[in-house]
């Protein structure tokens, strides 16, 4: 999914579809806002996958990445961003879509037992994030029945788990950093991504205060 075509919008018919709301419902996993999916990039411990696309927003201003990270859910690193938000590196528009779909692929690496099932779960449904406001990552309630909008995160979700079914014995933990310019965290260029197997097969606690001991 390139960036320039992703952004069309669709419509979806909600009983056709699984649609990701509220995090502790059976799908809510796969939502960035799901906060029991830790990672880590370059040995630096990162809760969620929200906070690691948000921190990607502002290589050149590491002071911005490091209150990211400190937060302990999904939603207060997203909300810790919005000042720095005018700052954002000049072309993000341009790659946010890249850095998504590598962040999601991050966040399969240590969690294929969890997050790579709950993909697959989903057979072949269309997943779509509804949202109020944001109708590119997600797609918004029209009438009772339809949800419409570019809904760029279920789509890159739907390309992770078509990935998922085609190479089902194919080995996840290794993930290239994108082909993105100044991709850094904390002043070091981002590493290869390589997850050990008993890493990846942890199982991870939800309370973020504990979750870093159970995984690392």
């Amino acid at each position: 999914m390139a960036s320039g075509r992703s952004e069309q919008f669709r419509t979806y018919h909600r009983d056709d579809c699984v649609v990701l709301l509220k995090t502790n419902e059976l799908y809510g996993g796969l939502s960035n806002m799901a906060g029991r999916y830790p990672v880590k990039v370059n040995g630096v411990y990162v809760r969620s996958s929200e906070a690691l696309y948000q921190a990607c927003r502002f290589p050149h201003l590491p002071r911005a990445q490091e209150v990211i990270l400190q937060q302990t859910s999904p939603m207060t690193a997203k909300m810790k961003s919005k000042p720095y938000r005018k700052d954002s590196r000049p072309d993000w528009e341009r790659v946010r879509v890249t850095v998504m779909r590598w962040c999601l692929r991050v966040k399969l690496a240590y969690h294929q037992d969890s997050f790579g099932k709950l993909l697959l779960a989903t057979k072949d449904k269309p997943i779509v994030e509804e949202s109020r406001k944001d109708s590119f990552w997600g797609a918004k309630p029209e009438g009772e029945d339809s949800l419409v909008g570019c809904n760029v995160l279920g789509r890159l979700l739907m390309e992770l788990r078509e990935e998922l079914k085609e190479r089902p014995s194919e080995d996840f933990s290794i993930v290239e950093a994108p082909k993105v310019k100044d991709f850094l965290l904390l002043n070091r260029p981002i590493d290869k991504i390589e997850v050990e197997r008993e890493v990846r097969n942890s199982r991870v606690s939800a309370d973020p205060a504990t979750a870093q001991g159970d995984l690392f």
